[in-house]
């Protein structure tokens, strides 16, 4: 699907969401936009707006499914979805003193429930027309465990293995599932990071990546090269030197 008309990106009011709202933004184009915070949501809504696409713009929280699914499926009505994009996620670092259980859950819900209640409810209108497209956003984080956000590390884990899953049992009906593996992206979760980010780039550039991938139909876009390469040579390292090194990376806020 070189050229997607009815578009639905979930976590678009800033970062890497705004950024691809902003790419596929143009005459012709319907967009469907959530996010959490109304006032930059509106913001990347008018933005779109001025580049000529149709905008549906929400306040949908993620993890409330039967009300996603709602909004949705009314969006699908208006102007069948073509690509649907799980972007929404948080990026929470494990302190100590917070109760895991809590930390994890509040992580799940959103990195994992609110990609799958996101992605199922577009299936279900996709499998009935035979055609779509849903790409899941992962991080490089999901390929190793990081001691200092073991349930980032485990959420972006989850959803990269579902999304690869998917799409070998999805593809025969003519449903694409795509991989977002994102390195750093300037984002306002990436301002929060204290400790130096290699390859740090705008997002923007990481918009056009992606965009690139999906039309390509790549199932897994894993970026930047450089630290995709390095992340998998860290990951043949013997268990112990493992270990070792990553408990000397710098705590995730």
């Amino acid at each position: 699907m070189q050229n997607p008309k009815s578009i639905l990106i979930t976590g678009a009011s800033s970062g890497i969401g705004r950024a691809l709202a902003l790419h596929y933004a143009r005459a012709g184009v319907t967009l469907a936009l959530n996010g959490r915070n109304r006032e930059r949501l509106e913001l990347v809504a008018r933005e779109c707006r001025a580049r000529g696409a149709k905008v549906i713009a929400d306040v949908v929280d993620v993890t409330d499914e039967p009300a996603l699914t709602a909004w949705i499926h009314a969006v699908d009505d208006k102007a069948p979805l073509d690509l649907v994009i799980a972007n929404a996620g948080v990026s929470l670092g494990y302190r100590s003193g917070t109760p895991l259980g809590d930390h994890t859950g509040d992580t799940f819900a959103v990195n994992v429930w609110g990609v799958l209640h996101t992605i199922h409810a577009a299936i279900e209108r996709m499998r009935a027309r035979h055609r779509g497209r849903v790409a899941i956003m992962s991080s490089l984080a999901g390929f190793l465990g990081f001691p200092s956000a073991p349930a980032y590390s485990a959420s972006k884990a989850s959803v990269k293995a579902y999304g690869e899953a998917l799409r070998g049992m999805l593809a025969p009906e003519g449903i694409a599932v795509n991989v977002i593996c994102p390195g750093f992206v300037e984002s306002p979760m990436t301002d929060r990071n204290s400790f130096p980010m290699p390859f740090l780039m705008p997002a923007h550039r990481a918009a056009r990546i992606i965009a690139r991938g999906l039309e390509r139909n790549k199932g897994r876009i894993a970026f930047p090269w450089p630290l995709v390469a390095v992340l998998r040579l860290v990951g043949l390292l013997p268990a112990s030197w493992l270990e070792w090194l990553l408990a000397r990376l710098p705590a995730k806020v």
